[in-house]
């Protein structure tokens, strides 16, 4: 299982936000960069960068932020946070990025995932997130009629290999991972599975290895210190 750091930019800076709420942000840094390296330096095998003004205003916004990251690590990056179309895909693979998240998109167009994949293949990433089973858009600010599972098989379907699940109740709480929704999506859909939410501790990650997820999305842990990343990396390999 694969531990990704994760970096969510707002302003241009690092920050985390607590269930998803654009109103309750801690800034953890001005450099998104820096914070890339640091935990590159750490043995971070796989960086997650997520463009949180990006998500909200439907277009990418922390583009030069983004390069910055992809050309101060030697380790892949992926990003998500406002892909709307194949501009925004090549403008994020221009900067470097290996694989785009696709959201909020996904759910209102899924030709457009089909054009994303038919072209870029893996590079695509789907990223599902669920509040009570059921998928949630535009920066979470909103829920859609799909099941999370439903979405996930028909994006399988259009030819999708990775997911990133997050689960928005346990979303920066630190309280845990919701292991039951990772397990039961794990074992629904054909594809990688990167569990996201809740993380608080080495035995939250520790729990999710039996779950059959690919990797999970470690991001408050990390920086309020709960995790050690180099411990965890160890710990899952």
């Amino acid at each position: 299982m694969r531990i990704y750091p994760a970096i969510d930019i707002k302003d241009g800076k690092c920050v985390r936000l607590f269930k998803g709420q654009f109103s309750d942000v801690t800034v953890y840094g001005d450099s998104p960069a820096e914070m890339a390296k640091k935990w590159e330096s750490l043995g971070g095998e796989y960086i997650h960068v997520v463009d949180l003004d990006g998500a909200l205003k439907g277009h990418g916004v922390n583009a030069a932020k983004i390069k910055e990251i992809c050309e101060s690590v030697n380790v892949p990056v992926q990003t998500g946070g406002g892909i709307r179309t194949m501009e925004d895909i090549e403008a994020k693979l221009a900067c470097g990025i290996d694989r785009v998240i696709i959201g909020t998109k996904a759910v209102s167009d899924s030709e457009f995932v089909k054009r994303a994949v038919d072209k870029y293949g893996k590079k695509i990433v789907i990223g599902i997130d669920a509040k009570d089973g059921m998928v949630a858009i535009e920066g979470w600010e909103k829920t859609s009629d799909f099941t999370a599972v439903e979405f996930a098989k028909k994006m399988v379907n259009i030819g999708v290999q990775t997911i990133v699940y997050t689960d928005i109740a346990t979303d920066g709480t630190l309280a845990g991972p919701n292991v039951n929704a990772m397990a039961e999506m794990a074992s629904a859909v054909n594809a990688d599975i990167i569990a996201s939410g809740g993380v608080g501790s080495l035995d939250h990650i520790k729990s999710l290895v039996t779950t059959g997820v690919e990797g999970v999305i470690v991001g408050k842990a990390l920086y309020t210190d709960k995790v050690d990343l180099t411990e965890a990396i160890k710990a899952v390999k």
